[in-house]
């Protein structure tokens, strides 16, 4: 293995470095989507199911047609895209639990080796 290889491994192993903490800087505004995903969707269904099965909606319907027809899609637009969004947070719920869990490991495992590697060569060592 020549320098520059090694110089090119370093770089490598510092980008990913770079990466991981900046998702991991991220993560949470990532955890903020995700909760109020969890938290708005549902709402925001269970707000369009009350005023579907609430007595005046067929009222509304039945008087006025434009407006009624254009309240029913709204709310089945509504309800759908709460339906997408609530299975998109719950996802990346679960991603990012993921990910934490792995980041966990993933610094154990580098701390695990810099102590090998620094009491391998006595880097930890004072000079005295």
């Amino acid at each position: 293995m020549t320098l520059s290889d090694n110089d090119s491994r370093n770089g490598v192993l510092e980008i990913i470095e770079s990466f991981v903490d900046k998702i991991q800087k991220i993560r949470m505004l990532l955890v903020g989507i995700s909760i109020s995903a969890l938290i708005l969707a549902p709402f925001a269904i269970g707000m369009s199911v009350y005023l579907i099965t609430h007595e005046q909606f067929y009222f509304i319907l039945d008087e006025y047609d434009e407006f009624g027809m254009f309240l029913s899609a709204l709310l089945g637009t509504v309800i759908v895209i709460s339906i997408v969004w609530l299975m998109l947070g719950i996802r990346q719920y679960i991603m990012l639990k993921s990910w934490n869990e792995r980041y966990a490991k993933y610094i154990k495992r580098k701390e695990e080796i810099d102590e090998k590697i620094s009491s391998q060569f006595k880097l930890d060592e004072d000079d005295e």
